[in-house]
């Protein structure tokens, strides 16, 4: 006589949920041995059950309402870039074919789907001399860096991503298709901007463009000689420069065009006066920093910006002012081929950044501190360059999901999940930068 099989819990409600998705979204559910589910494998970074690719609200409200019903867990992910947590068992909902952009060029709106990447805003925007305020990488989706926050080179005039977003539809943890704003929800709408995928999956954004029709940028590669001397000067002269103009200062242990350690400026200039007002605003800098040995800076296309690069952020650390001994540590560090440091980049702030101008900003915080390093490092190093920073965490680049919490200041924290007990009372959307319900 043979004996049974008995299947756990958790497989009963697998085998469950996936008839119930394969009878309701037959083209959108794969499992493992599905040709789609083996070609995106290395997008999921672990192995979920299931993987259902929505395209549409009324799809996601069927796979949030299913893993619900079968009490699986849920992992989020709009595009390929990653999953903070992998999704190993239960299902993975992704809504990267939710890729619709319309850009409206006269209000200066776009309204995208959740699957949008920035390189598909930036080709929409641009005939209409428009840029939406996306970061260093076009390929990056949308959804994920604006609900962290969102850093883009224009954000020292207009502020963060999440900043600008002006409406949000999603699926909350009943199933529920909501619009928030202003105006509706508007609870939701403040948590949405900067407290990450916890309340709910993201299935379209609407938010300002800026005219950018031209922007004046690149990099200059200076020896490593004085590179003490411009991170001291950025420290203390950094809120004197323009808005319109934003710096990083890379020290990196090989440059080729030195052949060795160098410091490298990465900037770009978004003021209307072009050309020379550019360069007089950067003059300073490089007369700090000394002649470069090499300059590529130009008036450019805001699409052409993703040329300026920026750095591998292994490692990231926020700080409140560049103190000698941090200066010395940097530069140190790359000049030394044992350190374990490959790059550090020191972005400046400030600006509108510090100065949000919607009258109900969102809870991104620490909006005053004035420097973000990010760092191309081994993680002893990263340890020994982040001991000195003193300015809490940004969640774009925050790797370690135990520290949600160091990316908001204690009132936006508490209101966060005061937001989320109300919206998501179970943490049905806890793979993430998750931030428990009170």
């Amino acid at each position: 006589m043979t004996t049974p099989t008995l299947l756990r819990p958790a497989e009963t409600g697998t085998e469950q949920a996936l008839q119930t998705l394969r009878r309701a979204l037959p083209d959108a559910v794969h499992v493992p041995g599905d040709e789609p589910y083996e070609r995106q494998r290395p997008a999921y970074r672990g192995a979920p059950a299931i993987v259902v690719e929505a395209q549409s609200a009324a799809e996601v409200q069927t796979a949030v309402r299913v893993a619900r019903a079968n009490e699986l867990p849920l992992t989020v992910q709009s595009t390929g870039h990653g999953t903070l947590v992998p999704p190993d068992g239960g299902i993975l909902l992704r809504t990267s074919p939710m890729a619709q952009v319309l850009v409206d060029p006269d209000r200066r709106i776009a309204h995208v789907g959740a699957g949008a990447r920035w390189s598909e805003v930036i080709a929409a925007a641009e005939p209409f001399g428009l840029a939406p305020l996306s970061g260093d990488t076009p390929s990056v989706g949308v959804v994920g860096y604006t609900l962290g926050g969102g850093l883009s080179w224009l954000s020292r005039k207009h502020g963060f991503a999440a900043d600008s977003l002006l409406k949000a539809e999603l699926v909350t943890a009943n199933g529920r298709l909501v619009t928030a704003g202003q105006h509706h929800h508007a609870d939701l709408f403040w948590a949405l901007r900067g407290g990450s995928g916890n309340f709910g999956v993201i299935t379209a954004l609407e938010f300002r463009l800026y005219q950018a029709p031209q922007v004046y940028g690149g990099t200059a590669v200076f020896g490593i000689e004085r590179a003490a001397d411009a991170l001291s000067f950025l420290n203390h002269h950094g809120d004197l420069l323009p808005d319109e103009l934003s710096v990083s200062m890379v020290v990196t242990r090989h440059a080729p065009e030195v052949n060795g350690p160098a410091l490298v400026l990465r900037a770009v200039h978004a003021g209307a006066g072009g050309e020379a007002d550019a360069q007089a605003a950067l003059e300073p800098l490089y007369h700090a920093a000394g002649s470069p040995a090499v300059e590529s800076l130009r008036t450019m296309r805001y699409s052409e910006m993703a040329s300026i690069g920026g750095t591998a952020p292994r490692g990231f650390a926020m700080s409140d002012s560049l103190s000698p001994a941090l200066i010395g540590q940097l530069v140190d560090a790359v000049r030394d081929p044992e350190s374990g440091v490959n790059a550090a980049e020191v972005k400046h702030w400030g600006g509108a950044i510090a100065r949000p101008t919607h009258p109900a900003p969102g809870p991104v915080s620490h909006r005053h501190v004035p420097f973000a390093m990010k760092l191309d490092a081994s993680p002893q190093a990263i340890d020994a360059l982040t001991a000195e920073a003193t300015g809490g965490s940004f969640l774009n680049f925050l790797h370690d999901t135990s520290q949600t919490h160091t990316a908001y200041t204690p009132d936006n924290h508490r209101r966060l999940r005061e937001v989320k007990a109300r919206y998501d009372p179970d943490n049905v959307f806890c793979r993430n930068h998750n931030i428990p319900p009170a």
